[in-house]
Order: structure tokens, then sequence, then C-alpha cells
């Protein structure tokens, strides 16, 4: 809870942008205000009417142009986005999470476990087998997005197992220590499992021995069982059996003795090291791979108070696990999806940086890190000071200061035996180099990072509370997802920069003209406006609104996951937008200003009638001739620079209907 509490948030970056663009629009007004009416002060105090007629359509230019219009093409834009994520099984959760997620430059992607499609098994110390067992007899469907053609199919295999004692109490053990259940359902004529994946693995990898099948009818007592009749013969009768499994290295803890029957001995340095050096293979090779132990309780087990503990309920837990048995090792293949490696292969072109996260051995995280083309194959073509620290373990990192993380030439890609506070660890170091990161999670102890993270993502099958910690959900936990909406982010970023680009240009165009219009004095001396109020409303809730509406709808272009993140300190107004902005805007307010010169100069011979700005007469004739000129030039105005905004990086002129964006 304390961690919870603490979390400090971020601002979405589009709450940034709105607040830099409202900033920017009332200080411009100020600005304008303050500098006309110093101009105009020392004129005549009859001139001051006309300085609070202008100043007064000036801001109603900015104020109806930005804050009524850009907000609704925002929403929309926004939503339509959403929508799209839906139908590609993203949840979003927060509008802003899906346009910040364009601008990630690093994922940290906290790994889970799919549905695996092969066991292997390994020798324990001092054990004279070693066999494969046909996967023949226990056929479940595989999908087809976890198909991995490289490894043999085990159906192929016509090498049957012999069933050793030993064997028999490891897989005995695999099935007791487990909650998943596996079941033939009879009315699918399909095999049904629940439970966590990993444990579904052990289950389906006891069954295909054809010792997983009575399972459902043994009294379970956590991880402590009276051995049923069928079994006697392993365990004798009388005792308890305690099973247990877990981390190699945190089994191996527990253990004082390894092999099972006559074959039983104490755990020796070189016994140890055998295991070790299997592990390492096992792990070496993408496997997970689990240690599986036992212990005989003398006697029944019964809820006790243990003579060594102060507790009135239950033994100490270190009672209960304590002078182990190992019976063996387990590897466990879970290949990554078919789309995690090109995925990962369009994020690096992208110019994002994936990191894994995973609680397992070093040297399987190596490998699948290898496999998914997070790290490169070879890490002799990497400087030395990065090849050492792209893979690290949780403990060595979290013994580093913040100071000497600082000093890393790159962060690690890879973490195994993560813990909670290495993640947060992880993300305030990422913070510090000022990089944007969205986190992936499943778990109750995901939460905190969820939250500190620019963009939390939980898994659709992970926890209640990750999914609240988090700004977006994946559906089918698949990385493809992310991808997907990273891409959506992007389009709509770059959307985003069209038809605020679009919006702006117009309203620079509108306030030169505006600001120009006061050198134009009617025969009482008064400023006259080249176009009206209701005019200037008409075009920045009309005419500028629909195609505002098309550009946020625009599809992506071709090159979207080919450019590096946008720059999140600068958000939508780069210099080229400025730039743009400024140009178009000038142009705008020139030719309008122009053809406003020319109706009244050329047709009406310069007469600006009297009082024109209120009402209409006569006199006005010309003014209003001129004013509706002024609207038709820029209504088309507008209109062009919309196609033109389709592409910032490409002329109109060099647009064609149908090509791609």
């Amino acid at each position: 809870m304390v961690l919870v509490r603490e979390i400090q948030t971020t601002v979405p970056f589009l709450d940034t942008y709105a607040n830099m663009e409202m900033g920017g629009v009332v200080t411009f007004v100020i600005i304008l205000n303050v500098v006309i009416g110093f101009w105009q002060e020392y004129r005549a105090e009859k001139r001051m009417d006309s300085l609070r007629a202008l100043s007064s359509p000036s801001a109603t230019v900015l104020r109806d142009g930005n804050t009524a219009v850009i907000p609704k093409v925002l929403t929309i834009t926004m939503v339509v986005a959403v929508s799209v994520m839906s139908k590609a099984n993203v949840v979003v959760r927060d509008l802003s999470a899906l346009e910040a997620l364009g601008g990630v430059t690093n994922i940290w992607k906290v790994t889970y476990q799919n549905i695996k499609e092969e066991v292997d098994v390994e020798e324990s110390p001092k054990r004279d087998y070693d066999q494969e067992r046909s996967a023949a007899a226990l056929t479940f469907d595989v999908p087809a997005e976890k198909l991995n053609l490289k490894r043999p199919d085990p159906s192929s295999s016509d090498v049957e197992a012999e069933v050793t004692p030993a064997l028999r109490a490891l897989l005995l053990s695999s099935a007791l220590c487990n909650l998943a259940t596996v079941r033939y359902d009879e009315t699918t004529s399909r095999w049904q499992t629940t439970g966590e994946p990993t444990e579904i693995a052990l289950q389906v990898f006891a069954h295909r021995f054809d010792l997983g099948k009575g399972a459902s009818f043994y009294r379970r007592m956590s991880v402590i069982y009276d051995p049923p009749s069928s079994v006697i013969d392993l365990f004798g009768e009388g005792n308890s059996i305690v099973f247990c499994k877990g981390a190699v290295e945190r089994i191996l803890e527990l253990c004082s003795f390894a092999g099972f029957g006559e074959d039983r001995h104490a755990l020796t340095e070189d016994s140890l090291q055998i295991v070790m050096e299997q592990t390492t293979k096992l792990a070496s090779q993408g496997q997970r791979v689990l240690a599986i132990a036992y212990r005989e309780w003398e006697g029944k087990f019964t809820l006790r108070q243990s003579p060594e503990s102060d507790a009135a309920d239950a033994p100490l837990r270190r009672e209960v696990e304590n002078h182990l048995t190992l019976l063996g090792l387990v590897g466990i293949y879970d290949p990554p999806c078919r789309e995690t490696k090109p995925s990962i292969a369009e994020c690096s072109s992208a110019g994002i940086r994936v990191h894994m996260l995973t609680g397992d051995h070093p040297e399987t995280a190596k490998a699948i890190a290898k496999e998914v083309g997070i790290i490169p194959k070879n890490l002799s073509t990497l400087p030395a000071a990065t090849a050492s620290s792209i893979v690290q373990i949780a403990t060595n990192f979290d013994k580093m200061t913040d100071e000497e993380i600082d000093a890393l030439d790159e962060l690690p890609l890879v973490i195994a035996r993560c813990a909670p506070n290495t993640k947060t660890r992880m993300i305030e170091a990422l913070r510090r180099r000022n990089a944007f990161m969205a986190m992936t999670g499943d778990g109750v102890n995901d939460a905190p990072s969820l939250s500190r993270a620019d963009v939390g993502i939980a898994m659709g099958s992970g926890s209640d509370v990750a999914k609240s910690a988090s700004k977006i959900v994946l559906a089918d936990d698949k990385f493809n997802s992310i991808v997907a909406g990273i891409r959506e982010g992007r389009r709509m970023f770059d959307n985003i920069q069209k038809f605020v680009l679009h919006l702006l240009s117009s309203n620079v165009g509108e306030v030169i003209l505006l600001v120009a219009g006061l050198a134009f004095r009617d025969r009482a001396g008064y400023s006259v406006f080249p176009i009206s109020p209701l005019e200037i409303l008409w075009i920045n809730m009309i005419t500028s609104s629909f195609p505002a509406f098309g550009l946020g709808r625009e599809a992506a272009a071709r090159n979207v996951m080919s450019k590096p993140p946008h720059d999140k300190n600068r958000g939508v107004f780069t210099n080229q937008i400025l730039v743009d902005m400024v140009v178009y805007g000038v142009m705008m307010g020139a030719l309008t200003m122009a053809t406003f010169v020319i109706v009244i100069y050329g047709a009406h011979g310069g007469d600006l009638g009297q009082d024109c700005n209120r009402h209409y007469s006569d006199m006005c004739h010309g003014v209003f001739r001129a004013r509706a000129a002024v609207f038709a030039e820029l209504t088309w105005l507008i209109l062009v620079s919309a196609w033109e905004f389709k592409d910032l990086r490409r002329s109109l002129f060099r647009l064609h209907p149908n090509d791609d964006p």
C-alpha cells in the first residue's frame, strides 16, 4: 500500500499540449491588445472605439478557432482511434494514453507464460535415464501463432521412456504439487485445462506418462499429501509426503539429499555442480527450469503446533520445507509467438528499445532474448562495457547506486530473477535519461511499476489490480498488439499536427488581416474591418471544422514506423509546424488583404463609407463587396490548405488520389 500511495503519475501528453496551446493563445491575445492599444492611444480619442471593436473579434478568432474546434476534433480523433484499437484487442482506459504510446522510446516487457507446446526432461544427479517421451498420447490444439517450426515435433519421436521409480516419483511430484487440472471433455472430445500455464505444462507432462489421471481424486493439503494406495510402493505406508517445486536456486537451498530409493544420497558439492550444469544447459536452450523435490514426513501430517513455533495453528514453514530430497529438473519450453520477433524488429526500426524483465534463469532469459531479437545473437560484436551490462541479474542491478546506473553506457536490455523494486528502479533510471516508457505487466506486484510508467499496459489475463493501475489493457496478451498501439498513436500524433496546423495557420492569416485593417479608415476616421466577426465565426466553426475532422482521420503514413519517436519536450509544436504555421498564415493574410485592397481601390475608388462596422448603408456597398470577396477567398484558401496538409512532407502538387499516405 505504501508503494501505491507514493506513486506520482506523469502528466499525459495531450494535457501538456492543451496547456501549451491555451497558454500561448491567451498570451498572444494579451500582447495583441497591449500593442495595438499603445499604438492607438496617442492617436485620437474616438479611435479607441475601433480598437476595442477590433480586439474583440481578434479574441473571438483565437477563442473559437482553438478552444472550441480543436478539442472537438481532438476528441473525435481519439474516439475513432480507440474504436480501431478495440478491434485489435486493445482496450484503452485513458484516451490520452493511446497518443502517448506513439511517443514511447522504451518498452519494458514483463514476460508472461502462454500455453506450452513442449516439455523436456533432463536427469537429476547420478540418474541413469535421459529419455524422450512421445507426445502422441495426449494432444492439445496448439494456437497457430505459437507454432515453432525450428524445434522437432515431439510426436515424431518413437522413443518410449522407461518409467523408473525415480522418474515416477518426479512425475507424481509434478502432478501433485500443482493446482492446475487436465481433463477430457466427453461432450466435445477435447482435452480441457484450467490453471496457470506453467502448472498446466507440468500436469500435461505427468498425463503423458499416464500418471495424472487420478490426480483429481487425491486429497490435497497444500503440497502435503497422504500417498494413495497406487503409490504406496514408492513412498511406503504410514507417512505423509511433502512435495515442492520452484526455481532451482531456491529449491537447492532447502535440499539435503538427491536421488530416490536406493540411489538417494547426500547432496554434495559435486552433485550441486552437476545440477547447476544441467540447469545452465536447459536454460541456454531457452527453457524455463524448475526443480522438483520431496520429503517423507514422519507419520501422518496434522495441523499441530510446532515445538519451535509460537504459532498456535500450524508448524513453521521452514520446518516443513527442510531436509528435502531433490528428484530432478524439469525444463519447460515456451516458444514465443510467431509475430513477436518481427514486432520487435519493427520497434527497432522505429527507434524504440525493447527491454525484458523476467523471473527466469539468466541463461533462459538470454536465450529467449536472442531468439526474439531483443539482443544480438553474437554479443562479441558489441563493445565490452555494453556486452557485460546488457543482461543482468536483478540482485546485481539492485545493489548498484543511482550514480552507477547512470554511468552505464546503456541500461540492461534483459534483467533476470526480477523483483518488483527492480522494475520501479529501472523506470526511474529511464526517466533520468529523459526516456518516455511503456511498461507491461499482469501481476499484483506489477501495479506500482504500471502506475509509475508513462504508459502502463496490463494483460487481459492478468490481475484486476494490474488492470486498474494501467491505462491500456491487451485483451489477447500479444506483444504485436502493443506495436499496433504505437502505430495508431503515431498516426494520431501526425494527424493532430495536421489539423492543428490547419486551424492555427488560418487563425494567423485572420489576425494579420484584422491587424492590417487598422490602416483602413472610413470618412469619420474609424478603422474598417476587412472581414466581419460573423464571417470569422463561420470560417472557424464551419469552414475549418470539417476539413480538420478529415485530417484527424487520415490513414498512417507508410513510414510511420520508420521514424524515431517525437520529442516529448516539444510535443506538437515542432520547428517545422511553427514555421509552416507562420508561412501559410502570412500567405493567407497577404492574399486576402490584397483582395480587399483591389476591390476597394480598384472598383470603388477607395471609398470606405461611414460606420460600416455597425450596419449596412448605400455608402458601405463597396466595403461589403470587398468583405464578401475576402470571405470567399479565405474559404477557398482554407479548403486548399487542408489538402496541402494531408502530407506534411509532400506538396499538394505531388499528391495523387491513388497514392497511399
